[in-house]
């Protein structure tokens, strides 16, 4: 058979085992680029991701007038623009990145000039009304394609809001905090669903002032950030894959080293327990209060139970529910996800494509709005995947073609490199063949 550039053949494995270093955590990279770029003085960081999406983001920052060098395959440095940034009459190209798209909305806002983003197609799909909303409230004026990039904002003075984002998101919530940081006066950011931290606590490695509530966070602008020196702790979404593997084969053993363990984000950890994995934390310490730690993983002799995901814990786990549902029939009791529907609105629909490939390999699933039933104890066998240029689908069911019956040829695995280039590298290497 002929492989294309763009394909990857995955054959199953007889275990997983061994140990991983990962490259660092996507969500805290894109904060610290941003950061480091708006702030004053040079900010160092080691071990940033080696991800696409970072990169746009970084490469929007310096079209805005940071400078940033590479001083390593994972070592930058970013002399910031001390709270100014300088107008630029192309567009900033966010690539495929949401993350980017709508955060640096928040940073822009407030700027003088007008700024216009575009991204890839999967990110003129994506909805941007959602910060809209608030940015406007404050002032500003942006302008949408049916709610969709290209997007213009047209910069100036803000007011702040209080604001109570409709569905839980990071990302609406930094958008605001950003532009909050330089408005004058309180802004205060209320959520339902508590959602990751990063920005906040990225905000006050900065040197910024923040209060927290259990359900609200509040900035008092303006006001300014100054550089730092930090190193990203391993990204827990890319180890979600390394981790479902591992729990997959009884005599498993994976160590995943440096890993960030922020109790936003850590969540994947109790699942996995519950589901009966077996894992133990060897090692923890705080980076900028960033909890990053070593992980230990293997599988019950027995295989694993079964969970249900939804509420609170479907927000948090936004990101490995692909993956979770991709083994969820090797479990003996199946997987069953509601209130999950973000993941339609994400780089493809999500919900639907996992349906679709685990059909593809004889899995039973049924798909809803807002979620799917993924029953247990079902045998899976090789086929070819579609992974609509999704890269948590590619890597989702490459995992699930270790325990296949037969080789499965993995379509648009190139879309892997948008957060993780490393990937089937990594993947090879714990895998026993």
């Amino acid at each position: 058979m002929t492989i294309a550039a763009q394909e990857r053949l995955i054959r199953p494995a007889r275990n997983v085992y061994g140990s991983l270093r990962l490259p660092g955590d996507k969500s805290i990279s894109h904060r610290y680029a941003m950061l480091g770029a708006f702030a004053a003085g040079t900010s160092r960081f080691t071990n940033f991701s080696t991800g696409a999406d970072c990169a746009s983001t970084l490469a929007c920052m310096q079209a805005l007038g940071a400078k940033v060098a590479r001083t390593g395959n994972d070592s930058i440095e970013i002399a910031g623009v001390a709270g100014r940034v300088t107008p630029t009459a192309r567009p900033l190209d966010c690539g495929n990145s949401g993350t980017t798209m709508r955060m640096i909305s928040g940073l822009l806002a407030p700027q003088t000039g007008r700024f216009t983003l575009i991204g890839d197609e999967s990110l003129s799909r994506r909805p941007m009304e959602r910060i809209r909303k608030p940015l406007e409230l404050m002032g500003a004026r942006l302008t949408l394609t049916e709610g969709h990039a290209p997007l213009t904002i047209e910069g100036g003075p803000l007011r702040p809001i209080d604001y109570t984002t409709p569905v839980p998101s990071a990302q609406i919530k930094s958008c605001v905090l950003f532009a909050g940081l330089q408005a004058t006066g309180m802004t205060t950011v209320h959520e339902a669903v508590r959602t990751r931290d990063h920005t906040e606590l990225a905000l006050r490695a900065f040197g910024a002032t923040l209060t927290r509530t259990s359900a609200s966070v509040s900035i008092a602008g303006p006001q300014r950030l100054r550089a730092i020196d930090a190193a990203v702790p391993g990204d827990l979404s890319s180890a979600a894959f390394f981790l479902c593997a591992a729990s997959l084969f009884p005599g498993s053993s994976l160590v995943v080293d440096s890993i960030g363990l922020n109790p936003t984000r850590a969540t994947l950890l109790d699942v996995l327990t519950a589901l009966g994995a077996r894992v133990a934390v060897l090692h923890l310490e705080e980076k900028h209060a960033e909890l990053a730690g070593t992980v230990q993983i293997s599988a019950p002799p027995e295989g694993l139970g079964s969970t249900e995901i939804c509420g609170v814990l479907a927000a948090q786990l936004i990101d490995e529910l692909p993956v979770l549902a991709a083994i969820a029939p090797f479990t003996r009791g199946g997987i069953r996800i509601r209130g999950a529907r973000e993941l339609r609105v994400k780089e493809s629909d999500r919900i639907a494509l996992v349906a679709k490939n685990l059909r593809a390999m004889g899995a039973e699933v049924a798909e809803f709005e807002d979620g799917l039933d993924v029953p247990g104890g079902q045998a899976l066998h090789g086929a070819v995947i579609d992974s609509g240029g999704d890269h948590r689908i590619a890597m989702a069911f490459s995992v699930a073609a270790l325990r296949a019956e037969g080789d499965t040829l993995i379509q648009g695995a190139d879309s892997a490199a948008i957060s993780f280039p490393e990937f089937f590298n990594l993947l090879d290497l714990v895998a026993e063949r």
